[in-house]
């Protein structure tokens, strides 16, 4: 590297540590989060607010937006810190309760609105001599870490809700890029993959192939130019873990990758993120334009001899090009659908030539690995699956949002200790793990560790880190319906037994949630299953059944009430329920009456009320507008 390129970036990252300092030391320093969550919670509408109420009490603060601290649910949030006071993070801050916000931190007035969610701290990571930071909130009056955080370790999301997304001068403050001045003045390539292969990594796209397994076969495969991709292509409902990342930390992302490339030999990566995720795309374009500035992309990057640059190519929102040789093809131009493998992406990728495609998570891991070595990564998890994993935790749980664990953690600890167990009082009743492709887990198996092995030995797989809760109140023959159905929109059609199977296993589930069920349905679903998973063409086919499978195995007796009683457990079938008044219980207060679309409900003023089933369209709209509770479902 030529010295005066490595001098120059030396300077900016000093002049950046200082400038970090002198924002996060300032006499009042504010933070607001402004991802996709806080702003959809009306975070813009909080950041004029704020700067109203500071005009108004005639104060002067830095300003800072930040990604995602993980905690949807309190969206939108503000953290505050003046000179002399503690950090403190505010939840539900909508626009209306800044001044009540403030109040309460300068004048200690009570809150009546929004939610004190914990003091903000910066912990340190240790590993090889480094230290990485990373934000978690404790409790002002204990200081121990708040339920939500106790159990998580932030790695990938050390720096999201830390930092500036859009100031690479941020990321450089804490550690950005130092990785990448690393390998090129003192690592071969060679050396790079085994750093990275002795770490441990698995991809967190959902295969868990050995991350420096596959940029080892790339650099074997003589033959130019190769490729580096990011699959950001993150279709799973109900999944926003790639999204935020980019746009929390975007930088992180594309330094994985520029490590990626001087590895594997190639000289042009390509971010693929679907066009569904404009503020992610936005910050990208913002990170790159700043890094290119910076010397850190393009030709002879820092002085060395290595080239490289990035590429955002946007998908539109088709689920099977997150499946890497569709993905590749959607590149092209060509219609993505997948194709046969062998050839790997190693040897014959994007038009032809050798490609490396790696998760958003996966490329971002690589920074870390590389400043703070590779036995730091691998003592963490477990034995095989060293690291962390990225959730996003939604359904019927307290707690939702985007958490990062500790591989080998089980998943009562997530659901119970991080997300804070069921709503309500109600039971838990199955986990989904892996997206809509992922096997549903029952309450027996709440013990299991999570992580690649554990999970699939069981029925499960990690997939991407989407983990969706069901409560008591869900009919599993339904839950497996929505994934089927939503297999049948997304798949590509271009084999028979994906695009018939799943059809032909999504009419089965519909009759069965009708009531027309028969019981040799079960066998059909079981054979319809088996020939989707041997014959399928990618992993889209072959995991499709997984939902369906794994509810019949783990929730027979749900199929079994549906087929031979006509009856849906849960009381979400439509057809299968019916809606009855309890006279006992019943005012002929008139309120059910009004609210009845079909006029199904009869009755005199102050009289007990009847519901004619022959008119009842099944809405449940009586048993929400009763206050008495006396509508229930038989």
């Amino acid at each position: 590297m030529v010295a005066a390129e490595r001098e120059a970036l030396s300077a900016r990252r000093e002049q950046a540590k200082r400038h970090w300092q002198e924002k996060v030391n300032a006499d009042l320093y504010i933070t607001i989060g402004m991802g996709t969550c806080g702003l959809a919670a009306g975070a813009g509408e909080t950041l004029t607010a704020v700067e109203a109420e500071l005009k108004r009490r005639n104060l002067q603060a830095r300003i800072s937006q930040v990604g995602c601290v993980g905690m949807c649910s309190y969206e939108p949030m503000i953290e505050i810190q003046a000179r002399g006071r503690p950090r403190i993070n505010y939840g539900n801050a909508v626009a209306g309760n800044v001044p009540e916000v403030f109040a309460a931190y300068f004048e200690g007035a009570p809150l009546r609105k929004s939610v004190v969610v914990g003091e903000a701290v910066s912990i340190l990571i240790r590993g090889n001599g480094r230290a990485l930071h990373s934000l978690s909130f404790v409790d002002p009056d204990t200081h121990e870490k708040i339920p939500f955080h106790r159990k998580q370790l932030r790695i990938v999301l050390s720096n999201c809700g830390l930092i500036n997304p859009e100031s690479i001068d941020d990321y450089l403050a804490v550690g950005g890029y130092e990785a990448l001045e690393k390998v090129l003045t003192s690592m071969t390539p060679e050396e790079v993959i085994e750093e990275v292969r002795q770490s441990g990594l698995r991809g967190r796209g959902g295969g868990g192939f050995p991350t420096g397994l596959k940029w080892k076969f790339a650099r074997q495969t003589q033959k130019w130019p190769k490729y580096v991709i990011c699959n950001a292509d993150e279709g799973d409902p109900g999944a926003f873990m790639d999204r935020s990342v980019l746009e929390g930390d975007p930088h992180s992302v594309i330094e994985g990758m520029i490590i990626a490339g001087y590895a594997i030999g190639a000289s042009q990566g390509y971010i693929y993120c679907r066009a569904e995720y404009p503020l992610a795309i936005k910050r990208l374009k913002i990170a790159l334009a700043q890094a290119r500035e910076l010397g850190l992309l393009g030709d002879r990057i820092l002085g060395s001899d290595f080239s490289f640059d990035i590429t955002i190519a946007e998908g539109a929102g088709a689920f099977v090009c997150g499946e890497e040789t569709a993905l590749m093809a959607s590149i092209q131009g060509e219609r993505g659908q997948p194709r046969p493998r062998p050839p790997y992406p190693a040897v014959s990728g994007l038009w032809g030539q050798p490609s490396n495609v790696n998760n958003v998570k996966s490329y971002a891991y690589v920074p870390r690995i590389i400043r703070l070595g590779a036995d730091w990564f691998r003592g963490l998890g477990t034995e095989r699956s060293p690291g962390t994993a990225v959730f996003t935790l939604t359904g019927m749980v307290n707690r939702t949002g985007l958490i990062e664990v500790p591989m080998g953690i089980t998943l009562r600890e997530i659901i119970y200790d991080v997300g804070g167990g069921i709503p309500q009082g109600k039971q838990f009743k199955a986990v989904q793990t892996g997206g809509p492709l992922g096997g549903c887990l029952p309450e027996a198996h709440l013990d299991t560790p999570v992580d690649f092995d554990s999970l699939q030995a069981v029925g499960a797989v990690m997939g991407s880190g989407g983990m969706i809760i069901a409560d008591e109140t869900t009919c599993m023959v339904e839950f497996a319906q929505f994934f089927t159905k939503f297999v049948c929109d997304e798949s590509c059609g271009k084999c028979p037994p994906c695009r018939i199977g799943s059809t032909r296993m999504q009419e089965v589930l519909e009759r069965i949630t009708a009531g027309e069920g028969k019981p040799e349905d079960l066998d059909e679903i079981r054979w319809l299953a088996q020939g989707m998973q041997k014959a399928s063409l990618c992993a889209l086919g072959q995991l499709a059944p997984s939902p369906v499978i794994s509810t019949l195995r783990h929730f027979e007796e749900e199929y079994r009430a549906h087929i031979e009683e006509k009856r849906c457990p849960a009381g979400k079938c439509r057809a299968l329920i019916t809606y009855e008044i309890v006279a006992e219980l019943c005012t002929g207060c008139m309120v059910c009456a009004r609210y009845c679309p079909a006029g199904a409900i009869q009755g005199e003023k102050r009289q007990p009320h009847v519901i004619d089933p022959d008119l009842c369209e099944r809405c449940g709209l009586c048993k929400e507008v009763c206050n008495f509770n006396a509508v229930i479902v038989i």
